[in-house]
């Protein structure tokens, strides 16, 4: 099963987001898991994800997440502003997938 991680400031706003993604791969008949943590705790649970997406608000810490999970072959990237601020579930999944791709 493939581990989508997301990550914002408090791991609260990406909360509904996981949500409407969950609903999306359910549809889908989609393996993965989907979670959302504080970017304070990504590097505890970096070794448990496939993939790292990051809330737009957090976009800053994209080069020093990039650096430290590259030697894990994970990649990371910062979800699309409209998609996440209209909860594009749907969107971020497929960036998600793709990605692990």
């Amino acid at each position: 099963m493939k581990k989508i991680m997301l990550c914002c400031a408090a791991g609260m706003s990406t909360s509904m987001l996981v949500q409407k993604m969950r609903a999306e791969a359910e549809k889908r008949s989609l393996a993965v898991e989907i979670n959302a943590y504080p970017v304070a705790e990504i590097e505890q649970q970096l070794a448990q994800a496939d993939v790292v997406l990051l809330g737009p608000q957090v976009q800053f810490e994209l080069a020093r997440l990039s650096e430290i999970s590259a030697p894990l072959g994970k990649p990371v990237a910062v979800i699309d502003m409209m998609d996440y601020g209209t909860m594009r579930g749907d969107r971020v999944l497929d960036k998600a997938i793709q990605l692990m791709a």
